[in-house]
């Protein structure tokens, strides 16, 4: 398998996708839809929905059920960067190499552009048809918490109350758990749900996303310090300034990257099950390991 090339066809397949769930209007709200897709649509991994549909299909799933799901948490993502970039958050300037959202369009509009991503969301796996409804209700629950203020916004706030202090290796562990490791889990498990796993292999995915989650944050907390912003799209260094506990902070770059590996390892043992079916998985986890962006 060429890792590189099956990304870049998921990635095409997921911006058609968001193409086809957020277009452009021309009406009287034309300015709220441009600033809504000037960040959807600014590029990036598209790791979440890439996980959700990979996860879908190691357990069987097959159809357009889960491209709503795949769709909306592209969208929680988008949102909540755009609202770490205000200035009363990470208050950056750039993302993805272009301007940030409230940058572009004034801090009013990027706040009003992030809250009408997170409702599109859930407009749009609600509303959709799907062949079994009772797993897509189990989905959208489980979106929803992982996303809320026991997921990914609690995260945000145990971050924010971190700074300019010193906290142990375990609290950090559990602000990324939640702010980045909470919709990673959720890509993974949503693609579960909606594929009909059962609990050996809802067992698994939890496992490697967790796993996969840590070493993602890990990853990214290095590239803040030895990254480009050229390779990053965005300034580097900012989590010292800004006086945010890191891994490499706490742990040193050495240890960093070991952690790395054995997070990676660990996620990759997590997939024993699914055999052949979890090999894009376990790629996927092999290329991010190295990631320079």
């Amino acid at each position: 398998m060429n890792i590189k090339d099956e990304l870049n066809k998921l990635t095409k397949y997921t911006e058609g996708l968001l193409e086809k769930y957020l277009p452009s209007d021309d009406s009287d709200l034309s300015m709220i839809y441009e600033a809504m897709r000037y960040s959807l649509l600014a590029g990036g991994k598209r790791l979440r929905p890439i996980l959700m549909l990979s996860s879908y299909r190691a357990c069987g799933g097959s159809g357009a059920d889960i491209e709503p799901f795949m769709c909306a948490i592209e969208m929680i993502h988008t949102y909540s960067l755009i609202h770490d970039d205000l200035p009363a958050m990470d208050n950056d300037d750039l993302r993805r190499g272009m301007p940030t959202n409230h940058i572009k369009f004034g801090e009013a509009a990027a706040i009003l552009a992030g809250d009408a991503l997170l409702n599109k969301a859930f407009e749009i796996t609600s509303s959709a048809e799907y062949s079994d409804p009772r797993r897509a209700l189990n989905a959208i629950a489980y979106l929803s918490a992982a996303s809320g203020t026991e997921g990914m916004i609690g995260g945000q706030v145990l971050d924010i109350d971190a700074e300019n202090r010193n906290i142990t290796l375990d609290e950090l562990k559990r602000i990324h758990s939640l702010k980045t490791g909470a919709l990673i889990r959720a890509a993974c498990v949503t693609g579960g749900i909606m594929a009909g796993a059962d609990e050996t292999r809802m067992s698994a995915l939890r496992d490697y996303a967790v796993n996969l989650g840590i070493a993602f944050q890990i990853r990214d907390d290095i590239l803040d310090v030895t990254g480009s912003e050229a390779e990053l799209g965005k300034p580097i260094g900012s989590d010292a300034e800004s006086g945010k506990n890191t891994y490499v902070s706490i742990c040193g770059i050495e240890r960093s990257e070991e952690l790395v590996s054995e997070y990676t390892e660990a996620a990759e043992r997590a997939l024993a099950t699914f055999g052949e079916n979890g090999t894009f998985l376990t790629e996927l986890a092999r290329y991010l390991v190295k990631r320079r962006k």
